[in-house]
Parts: C-alpha cells; sequence; structure tokens
C-alpha cells in the first residue's frame, strides 16, 4: 500500500478516515469527534494511526476533508501542521464541487452531502438521477438529476432515535441494534420489541421515502446506501442498488486528483 492522500470526513459524532491513491480507496478508520481534545492528542493519535497503517507522514502528497463540526477545523489544521506537515483542503472551500447545488441556500448545504452526491454521481455515472442514503447522526435522502443536487430530506439516525428514546422515557432501556429476524414480529419483551420497532423502522422509513422521491425523478434511479447502518437495511432490504461504505472519502479522493 502506498497511498498519497489522508482523507478525513468530520461528522458530529465520529471522524472518518481513510487512505487513497490516485486509482482508489485504499483503508479507512474512525475516531471520536471530540472538539475538547487538544491539537496535540489529536496529532498524537494521528501519528499511531499512522503507524498501524504502515503509513509515513513523508509519503503522503496532501490531506483533503469534509466538515459539518467547524469548531473541529483548527483543531485538525493545527494537528496536521504540527505532526504530519502536508497541505489540508477543505471541500467545497479549497476543493470546489463541480455539481449545480439548487437549494434555496446553497451554504446551508453540509459538505458531507455534497462531496457524497459528487461521489455518488461517479460511481454512476450513465444513471439520470440518484438517490443517495447516508446513515450517521442524521439519515440523509440526496437526490440528483444529471449534474444537480436538487436537495433532500433529514431524519434522525438509528442512534440519534434509540438514545432520544431511552432519555425521554423513564423504563424504556437503551438497546443493540443487532438482530437476526429477517421480518417483524411481535416483541414478547421490551428489548425485542424496541429493536424490531427501529431496526423495521428504518427499513420502511427508507423503502418508504426513497419510492416516493423517485417518482419525482427520472428513470432509472438508483439508490445508493453509505453509513454505519446502511449494511444493516440492505441485509433486510433490497432497496440499494449500490452499498459504498466509504462514499464522502471517495468524493474527496475525486475531488483532489480531478483539481490536480
Amino acid at each position: 500500500m502506498r497511498p498519497e492522500l489522508l482523507l478525513f470526513d468530520i461528522g458530529n459524532t465520529s471522524i472518518k478516515l481513510g487512505f487513497a491513491d490516485r486509482d482508489k480507496m485504499l483503508t479507512s478508520y474512525s475516531l471520536p469527534a471530540d472538539t475538547g481534545q487538544t491539537a496535540d492528542s489529536l496529532g498524537l493519535a494521528l501519528l499511531a494511526l499512522l503507524r498501524h497503517a504502515g503509513v509515513e507522514a513523508e509519503s503522503l502528497t496532501a490531506c483533503a476533508a469534509s466538515s459539518v463540526v467547524p469548531a473541529f477545523d483548527p483543531l485538525l489544521k493545527e494537528a496536521l501542521a504540527r505532526y504530519v506537515g502536508k497541505p489540508l483542503y477543505f471541500a467545497p472551500g479549497d476543493l470546489p464541487i463541480p455539481l449545480r447545488n439548487l437549494y434555496s441556500r446553497p451554504e446551508e448545504v453540509g459538505a458531507d452531502r455534497l462531496v457524497g452526491a459528487y461521489a455518488a454521481r461517479g460511481l454512476r455515472p450513465d444513471a439520470p438521477a440518484l438517490i443517495v442514503v447516508d446513515f450517521g447522526t442524521a439519515v440523509t435522502f440526496d437526490c440528483l438529476r444529471s449534474d444537480e443536487y436538487l436537495g433532500g430530506l433529514i431524519f434522525p439516525g438509528p442512534l440519534t432515535a434509540m438514545n432520544a428514546l431511552s432519555h425521554e422515557t423513564a423504563k424504556l432501556p437503551r438497546v443493540d441494534l443487532d438482530i437476526k429476524a429477517t421480518e417483524p414480529a411481535p416483541g414478547r419483551d421490551t428489548c425485542t420489541s424496541i429493536r424490531h420497532g427501529l431496526v423495521f423502522g428504518f427499513v420502511c422509513l427508507v423503502e418508504g421515502l426513497t419510492g416516493r422521491l423517485a417518482k419525482n425523478l427520472p428513470v432509472p434511479c438508483p439508490v445508493l446506501g453509505t453509513g454505519g447502518f446502511a449494511p444493516a437495511i440492505a441485509r433486510l432490504s433490497g432497496i440499494f442498488d449500490l452499498l459504498a461504505p466509504d462514499l464522502v472519502l471517495e468524493g474527496l479522493r475525486r475531488l483532489y486528483y480531478e483539481m490536480k
């Protein structure tokens, strides 16, 4: 593995990091998005990650990032400057995204949504329309028509819903969302009731909303799934035409090399 890029997808809950070369993503990791840490603690964590991946900082060409956490950005800049010593490019500020953004207020769209949409267009260039479903702190549904970003929908993510349920009720516990069932069944205990309700609820949510959104888009309209919960949905539904676990990182890779 001879990576040239260190990539960062900075979300509200976690940071996904990846190594890439000109041709493809090579590997990825995940760290907590802790804005309370110091640049030194983050820099040392990055050095440990580089050692684990067998990558020398000197071998890297640059770093690229998408962020929806403005407070984290200066922390990352300082950590990379002190411990990695490679330039950092942010999308869309330093890496313009070649999509026509049709949001009423284009600046309100999260960078991750635009970068992911751009990556999806690159993965399915011949499709007249696309829907990207990204599972994170929120679930986002983003719609593309040709090279136009049309906008989308935002819904609480599975863990956000789980946390809200356990926090706002006196007797409902916080449970994991791992299930073996392939169809929902009436739960005979509270934990099963919550698991089946949330997991199959999100299956129905994705199937229902993508179906309704696709009615107003050209066909064929492939649906791409990404984010931590997407494989769980894919096991229970055939709604996704493609699973792309590192979609935002892939978008950053493409944007950097197209800029160059």
